[in-house]
């Protein structure tokens, strides 16, 4: 057992990989998924993988639990979630050291992971005395009308390996005082770390003598992913994957006429304009593009500089690069950690390979690292132009830096991707500055000035525009997708006028 299973109270894992009314399921005829650390290539443990028949009973146990936790007022659902935050604050660092265990990303990134955990369930606690509607006037004498807000139902909710906790606990605490129950289905890369949060939500909804808020299901994407997304008792799936996922994830929940949230690809551009202030610049692009080893939604894939500056910023992200730590990612002194998967690995070596022979040239990195793990350098490559492989979301830590000619040149190379999730300029020039927010600026869900494409905090609605979905998760009112709008009207008069003036009868 791994001592950081031990620190979380979690005596065994595989004894059962799903989680219902009535506790953890054990299935003896279950298959085994292993969990790899990917700084060793070893296995921390396994977990058992979901069956169709546990699924099912998963579900209608979920959907049962919905019809009570409904009923329960706002103020008291958010009563649990505060003290889902504090027992997450009690966990704080064992959750974020098995984050950084399973997933690679770094112990101070995994630790901040579990802290977005815990701010999005402050955010909840207040949301819960929040859920308000609008009051109209009627046309009509005599009428009142309004609109209120209702849970929506059991939501279906699909995380990816590189937030293996902080994007479940997003829609989780949200959907929770919303009056939403739900089904979580993690990544099969990363099933330790929601085996862990599962343990410590099943111990806060004891406390409050709940049952049946907080699910889990561990499976493949044909037992467990695919009835997700097909089955009528989840009114709403929030999916986080590729966009190509994605497209496929909407077309079949539409199918049904269920409701999606999606958070997709992104392919984030940082501009960097000559008044920049480069000290600025360079640290916000270099943990952008190098943080997580580049796997983040949100990372930095291409710099557009501007052409007068662009020497002059490549030799600062050189001499930024050789002091990149790469390594154990429990260790303090590491900056960078390993891909998630072998694959990946190979991914990154065929893609550099593709943008050179598209006429970029390679300014630091490229290679793999030998030894245990999926560690790689990360890379900087100078682009002449936007080229179809630039185009490409690559999960790796990747920065391609193209040059550009004015602003308005700038501006139309950022925007000119399939994606559009986060996008930051660094300019000490208000007018600029103004212009790239403005609506013929960035197109992106996400623009920021003087600050990188990375860290987004939990106050404002995340989420991006065209093959990024159009999903929005986390802060302002975000809550809305978990819930359904009901407008009301209520005569208090002794006649019955009709709408539009019309006379009938």
């Amino acid at each position: 057992m791994n001592p950081l299973l031990t620190k979380l109270n979690i005596e065994t894992v595989n004894a059962g990989a799903c989680f219902g009314h009535d506790g953890w399921i054990e299935d003896s005829t279950a298959e085994l998924l292993d969990s790899i650390n990917p700084s060793t290539g070893e296995t921390i443990a396994q977990v058992q993988l979901c069956s169709t028949a546990t699924y099912d009973r998963v579900i209608d146990e979920t959907a049962e639990s919905f019809k009570t936790w409904r009923s329960v007022p706002a103020p008291k659902r958010g009563a649990l979630i505060r003290d889902l935050g504090n027992a997450l604050r009690e966990n704080l660092e064992p959750l974020g050291e098995l984050v950084s265990l399973e997933m690679g990303k770094i112990r101070a990134e995994g630790i901040g992971e579990v802290q977005e955990m815990i701010d999005i369930c402050d955010f909840a606690v207040g949301l819960s005395r929040q859920l308000c509607g609008s009051t109209m006037h009627s046309e009509r004498p005599g009428h009142r009308m309004y609109e209120q807000w209702h849970p929506l139902g059991p939501v279906g909710i699909i995380s990816a390996f590189n937030f293996p906790v902080a994007v479940w606990s997003w829609n989780a605490a949200l959907a929770a005082v919303c009056g939403d129950t739900m089904v979580w289905k993690p990544s099969p890369l990363t099933p330790l770390t929601a085996v862990a949060t599962q343990h410590i939500c099943n111990r806060v909804t004891a406390d409050h003598g709940v049952s049946g808020l907080f699910s889990l299901t561990i499976g493949d994407n044909e037992t467990v992913g695919g009835r997700i997304l097909d089955d009528e008792r989840l009114p709403l799936i929030s999916f986080t994957g590729s966009s190509k996922v994605g497209r496929m994830v909407a077309s079949r929940v539409a199918g049904r006429f269920g409701k999606t949230l999606l958070e997709l690809g992104g392919n984030n551009a940082i501009i960097v304009e000559p008044d920049a202030n480069l000290d600025l610049a360079i640290r916000g692009i270099v943990f952008g593009a190098v943080g997580t080893a580049g796997q983040r939604c949100t990372s930095t894939r291409r710099l557009l500089v501007h052409e007068s500056c662009i020497d002059e910023v490549i030799e600062r992200l050189k001499k930024a690069y050789a002091q990149v730590s790469i390594g154990d990612p429990l260790a303090s002194s590491t900056l960078m950690g390993p891909l998630i998967t072998p694959e990946s690995v190979e991914k990154m070596t065929g893609v550099i390979e593709q943008a050179i022979s598209e006429g970029g040239s390679l300014v630091c990195g490229g290679d793999t690292i030998e030894g245990q793990g999926n560690f790689v350098q990360p890379t900087i490559i100078r682009m002449p132009v936007q080229t179809d492989q630039v185009i490409e979301e690559t999960f790796a830590p990747i920065l391609y830096v193209i040059p550009y000619q004015n602003i308005g040149h700038a501006i139309q190379i950022q925007n000119s991707v399939p994606q559009g999730l986060s996008s930051s300029i660094f300019t000490t020039n208000l007018l600029t500055a103004e212009r790239f927010l403005s609506a013929t600026g960035s197109d992106c869900g996400i623009a920021n000035v003087n600050i990188g494409t990375s860290g987004a905090e939990i106050g404002g609605a995340f989420g991006g525009e065209k093959e990024t979905g159009g999903g929005r998760e986390s802060g302002s009112d975000s809550w809305k997708v978990y819930m359904r709008r009901q407008t009301n009207t209520i005569n208090w008069s002794e006649d019955l006028p009709l709408a539009q003036g019309i006379q009938f009868g």
